[in-house]
């Protein structure tokens, strides 16, 4: 794995990616070309370790920086003019989902996606990681792995690939394509066959 985190280089990963200004657009998306480069330096390989995933196995939304956690982390990352109470929760401002195109004034609109879903990642190579690594996983901010987006779009993305789904934006999918390559290359992460062809497809629309 790229990747393999100590608990102190965890903290100092997340301090820095804790950004004041707003966008939708999380850090260290790739190219075009850069994706389609290391997307064929990807393995291939056929998912496995289906029946042994559960997701405590990643934990998640844990502390960042005083009382946030990685969801509220994000929601300030990702919106506009967000306020938030003295326990982190945002209670005003706007977010733009951008596998939709919809932007939302409620925090309770917004689900918090990880782009390469946890039980994506399990099937792919993370069954055999730390638990700690898992962890750093889940709450990366470093990279183009969380995304604030409309709720029940995330819902009916669930832990699909992009073989079975892919945002309904059809003008997002080639940003789609570079940030979820991005993810399981960082991450070391292999791919299926019918996987990589969509990215491929995906990254043809760029």
């Amino acid at each position: 794995m790229r990747r393999l985190l100590s608990a102190a280089a965890l903290a100092v990963l997340l301090t820095i990616a804790l950004a004041p200004t707003a966008s939708a657009t999380p850090p260290n998306i790739p190219s075009a070309s850069t994706a389609a480069s290391r997307l064929a330096a990807l393995t291939v390989r056929a998912e496995s370790n289906h029946s042994s995933y559960d997701r405590s196995l990643f934990p998640h939304w844990i502390t960042i920086s005083g009382s946030c956690n990685t969801r509220e982390t994000v929601l300030k990352r990702d919106g506009v003019n967000v306020v938030t109470d003295s326990s982190c929760a945002a209670i005003s401002g706007s977010w733009y989902s951008p596998f939709d195109g919809a932007t939302w004034h409620a925090a309770s609109d917004v689900d918090i996606d990880h782009m390469v879903p946890l039980a994506e990642a399990w099937s792919s190579g993370a069954h055999a990681w730390s638990t700690s690594s898992r962890q750093a996983y889940a709450n990366d901010l470093g990279g183009p792995e969380l995304w604030a987006v409309t709720d029940n779009v995330n819902q009916a993305k669930g832990d699909q690939d992009p073989a079975t789904w892919q945002p309904p934006l059809s003008s997002f999918r080639c940003t789609y394509a570079r940030a979820w390559i991005q993810v399981k290359w960082y991450w070391n992460l292999s791919v299926d066959s019918a996987e990589k062809s969509a990215l491929t497809s995906m990254l043809n629309t760029c």
